[in-house]
């Protein structure tokens, strides 16, 4: 079972790296000098996916920007050793095919992935949040979900990962049983949003790697939003989970939580290092 397109929901406002995201979108801030949005897309590229979907908004044009053939700059570089920077990028424009919506009100993930419906039709996809910058020596995150995407084709699948206790809060959080000869991916029987350290019932929680059934836009118009008026990719999935129809994947490789600062500078400094080894 292939995986051809994924979302990428970047229309929110990344309110927690103002005032610098005013006017540059967060999905553009650099890890080293490359933005994380490409980041992401080029995960998406390692697991054969081509087709990049993005919900977008009106203020976040660089994102289009970034993906366009820019001839004054590739001209004023022609010929010099600055030509090959723009190599990666270009392999990526050359490549896939973009396609955007906007999206006209800031209502959650939920909200945001239902919104891509049209770009994605009644197919499976990937939806990638690439301020969680992932690494690994071997498959991408996404690779790796896609190959057990391929021996569960009826369920969603979504990556987790341990976090402390005391931060449970920031997360939605899963609880589930091992899979029959599994050691990392759960059938999950039970997802909440947010909960309190107390109420968590384990420290898996859920981090921006999806891979989404088509029902999963029949269950999002049903979902009602929660008590700040979002509707929550959680609470969907958690419909789904009552049906044995959702995995949680237990990922190899390093995450950063690059939509906070002190993530953002440690994938920096990481970054930095290894690229001097």
């Amino acid at each position: 079972m292939l995986i051809n397109k994924c979302l990428f929901p970047v229309a929110g406002y990344g309110t927690r790296f103002l005032p610098v995201t005013k006017a540059v979108p967060k999905e553009m801030l650099p890890i080293l000098a490359k933005p994380l949005i490409q980041y992401g897309v080029e995960e998406a590229m390692s697991a054969g996916i081509t087709t990049i979907a993005m919900v977008i908004s009106k203020h976040k044009q660089a994102i289009k920007d970034h993906f366009r053939a820019h001839p004054e700059i590739e001209s004023s570089v022609q010929g010099t050793a600055k030509a090959s920077l723009l190599d990666e990028v270009n392999y990526v424009t050359e490549h896939c095919d973009f396609t955007y919506i906007e999206q006209q009100q800031m209502l959650g993930l939920g909200h945001a992935i239902h919104s891509g419906q049209p770009l994605i039709g009644n197919e499976a996809f990937a939806v990638i949040l690439p301020d969680d910058l992932c690494t690994n020596v071997g498959d991408s995150v996404l690779a790796q979900m896609t190959k057990l995407y391929a021996q569960h084709p009826d369920c969603c699948i979504v990556a987790i990962e341990e976090v402390p206790m005391d931060e449970v809060d920031k997360y939605g959080v899963i609880d589930g049983k091992l899979l029959d000869n599994s050691d990392n991916a759960y059938r999950v029987h039970n997802m909440l949003e947010k909960p309190d350290s107390a109420d968590a019932p384990t420290n898996l929680a859920i981090i921006g790697r999806y891979i989404l059934t088509p029902e999963i836009f029949t269950v999002l118009a049903n979902t009602q939003p929660d008590k700040n008026g979002e509707i929550q990719i959680t609470d969907a999935l958690m419909i789904l989970a009552k049906q044995g129809k959702v995995i949680a994947y237990k990922f190899q490789g390093q995450r950063f939580d690059c939509g906070s600062i002190k993530g953002f500078v440690e994938a920096n400094t990481v970054f930095l290092k290894t690229s001097f080894m």
